[in-house]
């Protein structure tokens, strides 16, 4: 049990981050165990060709059988805005000792042995590479399910109250008088108060709420986001019907979903049809001034151009045709 004592202005200091270090760190636990993670088989084979390329051995060092991970990568994010490539510069100038005392907390003395500077460097560039390779695709798709969770917890503590959002996030958080409890399948248990306030994390890939192994640890709750079994069903394309009419209905949603910025990865995933399929369209409505491709690293994002933009959303000063 963990016990987190909001005290004073603490009770009103609660707050609701994103964390995509957390969530490349935690996804290793469906790497090393998929058949606890069934709701992203989906993922893992799509990623399984991609994961060829990338160092195991550092990857899998960073949980273990219990699926714990050390605490130093598990960092308490600052906003739902967080972007991954700041957590790693963050990283980056972590004191050797507080990286040592987390790595010995879960897995005693036998993994990543090697001077301290060396490790984290091996650590930072396998994360590097995996973020690049398998999240960057599905990136966009996973944010918007954590901050649509976020929306909806802040949505129940200005409707229901600060308790009813606790008693909400997991069957092991409650909020008793002005202690928040956390009851964890392990024997950890510690006591503190907040300090200025607790963060509450949303996570696709944890089954149970969870804190940082050791209460020197910034005051922070790991929980499951709602909604984690429809992230990789297949999405359907809606679009009007007249457009359908016009463009033919595959290309007539991926013109109305590209009013935000994706790649064909991105798309064919949230489709569940392959990039090549994908990319057919995408050409064809690149050929035809409707999209305008940007190269972003290796991979082109496609959005609507000023001419999709007006076939997709008529002047409504011309009136009816």
């Amino acid at each position: 049990m963990v016990r987190y004592e909001l005290v004073g202005s603490d009770l009103a200091d609660v707050r609701f981050a994103i964390s995509p270090l957390n969530e490349v760190v935690l996804s290793l636990r469906a790497w090393r165990d998929p058949g606890r993670f069934p709701l992203h088989l989906r993922w893992v084979r799509s990623v399984d060709e991609s994961r060829s390329a990338l160092d195991h051995e550092t990857l899998l060092a960073l949980t273990d059988s219990r699926l714990w991970t050390p605490d130093f990568l598990n960092p308490r994010p600052a906003s739902p805005l967080t972007r991954f490539d700041d957590e790693l510069a963050s990283l980056a100038t972590i004191d050797p000792a507080l990286m040592a005392r987390d790595l010995r907390a879960v897995h005693g003395a036998g993994a990543l042995r090697g001077p301290a500077p060396r490790v984290l460097s091996r650590i930072i560039d396998a994360l590097a590479g995996y973020w690049r390779r398998c999240f960057t695709p599905h990136w966009p798709r996973m944010r918007a399910l954590l901050e649509g969770d976020v929306t909806f917890r802040a949505r129940q503590i200005s409707q229901h109250g600060l308790a009813a959002m606790f008693n909400g996030l997991s069957p092991q958080v409650r909020l008793v008088d002005a202690t928040v409890e956390v009851r964890l399948r392990s024997r950890l248990r510690y006591t503190r108060s907040t300090n200025g306030g607790l963060t509450l994390v949303p996570s696709l890939w944890t089954i149970n709420a969870s804190t940082p192994i050791s209460e020197a640890e910034p005051p922070m709750i790991i929980y499951a986001a709602r909604g984690v079994a429809t992230l990789w069903e297949p999405q359907p394309l809606a679009a009007p019907g007249a457009l359908a009419a016009l463009l033919g209905a595959v290309r007539a949603g991926l013109l109305v979903t590209l009013e935000t910025p994706a790649s064909s990865t991105e798309l064919a995933s949230r489709l569940g049809v392959t990039p090549t399929a994908i990319n057919q369209h995408l050409r064809a409505l690149r050929d035809g001034g409707l999209l305008v491709g940007v190269r972003d690293g290796r991979s082109v994002l496609y959005r609507r151009s000023p001419l999709g933009d007006r076939l997709v959303a008529p002047d409504p000063a011309a009136g009816p045709g």
